[in-house]
């Protein structure tokens, strides 16, 4: 393989290869979702990664999904991460933090009693959230108020700032897997009237305007977005992914990005189709792919020109020298899923690098 092997640029920046990391949510920040020493271990490890996309971090606080996810709002959860940048810099690597607002996936026993918020009042079913009282369904989020909105803003351009401080090279904003940003975006979450609903220009508004406050904290490439129209994740569903996707990747031209992350499929097969091709016909710059791509289809997709690198999920979760691995042919450790959001080493820092 070559073509995995040729550097890109990121707007100003150089990544060494086109096997990135994809960002993956592993729970291993303390209780008050200040990132570990532990967690530097863990991405230093994986620095030989083109691009390290680190996992998605609470840009606002009160709207925790996941227990001990990171955050990005507080003076301590910043130094936490500027260990976690001097550790991956120091050997070496790139690394973009992923600003987040969980949306209705949010739940109250893990936001002191607070209720989610969303673009509209229905919740996610078919799922539960882990808390602190075990597995518990998700609650009908809020509606907010469209002047409520600017302040979202606010707290995604702030947590933009925090990762500037952190020493992080980039941001990709969270647009995907039916969090805040999506909720909006996709018609089966977005029901509400006015400036942010019916029209797709409309659902896009909120995205479009938190991709404008960031840019302005970091400049013209350096950031990122990821998007995900198929995946039916967190009750998910748009009534026309192809449109939307094709609409959205011509739109995207306007913001200067450092790439669009798009992920191809949908984990729970309710929704098929092909969403990479419109997207590539239609956005001019740095496109990622993800979602099971494997080395030898990455390979051939960014050879072909449909893709410019390829994010690496639960491959580069088992296997921290990933692109080791790929480049000499070698097996693959297989990914432990009852350690995904576990605490501790076991499945996270202990996974076996080649001799």
């Amino acid at each position: 393989m070559t073509t995995l092997f040729s550097p890109i640029d990121l707007g100003p920046l150089t990544a060494a290869n086109r096997i990135f990391m994809a960002p993956l949510t592993r729970c291993r920040a303390d209780a008050q979702h200040i990132p570990t020493a532990l967690m530097a271990e863990y991405y230093a490890q994986r620095a030989s990664a083109g691009l390290i996309i680190a996992e998605a971090t609470m840009a606002i606080e009160g709207n925790s999904a996941f227990w001990m996810e990171p955050g990005i709002y507080s003076s301590a959860q910043v130094a936490g991460w500027k260990i976690i940048t001097d550790a991956v810099h120091a050997a070496g690597g790139r690394i973009f933090l992923q600003i987040w607002h969980g949306g209705r996936a949010c739940h109250p026993l893990l936001n002191n009693g607070a209720r989610p918020v969303a673009p509209s009042s229905i919740a996610i079913v078919g799922d539960e959230v882990h808390t602190p009282e075990g597995k518990k369904p998700y609650v009908i989020p809020r509606e907010l108020r469209d002047d409520e909105l600017p302040d979202i803003v606010s707290g995604f351009k702030r947590a933009a700032g925090n990762a500037k401080t952190a020493g992080f090279d980039g941001v990709e904003v969270h647009g995907a897997n039916g969090y805040l940003l999506d909720e909006f975006l996709r018609d089966s979450a977005n029901k509400r009237v006015g400036p942010y609903g019916g029209s797709v220009e409309n659902r896009a508004r909120l995205m479009f305007e938190v991709l404008e406050a960031v840019i302005g904290v970091w400049g013209n490439g350096r950031v990122g977005l990821r998007i995900s129209p198929l995946n039916s994740f967190n009750s998910m569903i748009d009534s026309d992914p192809i449109g939307l996707s094709t609409w959205l990747a011509g739109r995207l031209n306007d913001f200067n990005l450092a790439y669009l992350h798009a992920m191809r499929g949908d984990f729970f097969g309710q929704q098929s189709g092909d969403v990479m091709t419109p997207i590539r016909a239609h956005y001019k710059g740095v496109l990622i792919g993800n979602m099971g791509y494997t080395p030898e289809e990455a390979e051939k997709a960014v050879t072909d020109g449909k893709l410019d690198a390829v994010a690496f999920g639960t491959s580069f979760l088992a296997n921290p020298d990933l692109p080791a691995r790929i480049k000499g042919g070698a097996k693959l450790n297989q990914a432990n899923q009852a350690t995904f959001y576990s605490p501790g080493e076991k499945g996270y820092t202990d996974y076996p690098v080649l001799d």
